[in-house]
């Protein structure tokens, strides 16, 4: 048995549970904040039998695309520069991490 944590933008988090759903897959959503823009996900927990892992992680990867976002860069600290120019940066996609699970219980 295995525990899937994955980290996926809040842009893409309901195609994710839909999809993961409709395979018949429980998942249990929690928000989250991170990386380096500070901007909401949601991280999935998702237990599954280790012959699934591999077709959870498509069904993640096929509804969590990678895409650029302009943004407002803030001053560069220590240097005292401050860049009015929108810089492009890649958001979403998702963060995978696959663990063995010992036990797993139902109570």
């Amino acid at each position: 048995m295995k525990l899937i944590l994955a980290i996926i933008s809040n842009d893409d988090s309901m195609k994710v549970s839909k999809a993961l759903t409709k395979e018949g897959f429980g998942v249990t959503k929690m928000a989250s904040t991170g990386g380096f823009l500070m901007s909401g996900n949601t991280t999935f927990l998702i237990g599954a039998k280790d012959e699934k892992v591999q077709q959870i992680v498509d069904i993640i990867s096929a509804h969590s695309q990678k895409r650029t976002k302009l943004i407002q860069p803030a001053a560069s600290y220590g240097l005292g520069i401050y860049n009015s120019f929108p810089m492009e940066v890649s958001v979403g996609g998702a963060t995978i991490f696959v663990m063995d699970v010992e036990q797993f219980l139902k109570v």
